[in-house]
């Protein structure tokens, strides 16, 4: 199964902001946006997208530092690879709920 076949698959599906333990995605099947889990997610999203803008921050004030070490620029890069791969979890999964929402429901 290609992983675009997957997304089909779990179209309907909200792809959550966490993986399992062993790294696969996770999704909610509910149609109830303000259920417990969905509301957790909303935080968890939100909560990511915060520490993007930090990190984000931190990176520049790295970047723009002429005698930061090889040590401080991994560090920023380390972090910044791992909000932005959050970020577009985060954007995955509202596109997908946006594609889902104005879709004609039978």
């Amino acid at each position: 199964m290609t992983d675009r076949d997957e997304e089909q698959e779990h179209s309907h599906l909200r792809l959550l902001p966490w993986t399992s333990p062993e790294g696969k995605p996770c999704y909610l099947d509910t149609d109830d946006p303000q259920s417990l889990l969905s509301r957790l997610a909303d935080d968890v999203e939100e909560a990511q997208l915060r520490s993007a803008r930090d990190v984000l921050l931190g990176s520049e004030a790295v970047l723009a530092d002429d005698v930061a070490g090889e040590r401080a620029v991994r560090f920023a890069l380390t972090r910044t690879a791992e909000s932005l791969r959050e970020t577009l979890r985060v954007a995955h999964s509202r596109g997908d709920r946006i594609r889902h929402a104005e879709l004609p429901h039978l």
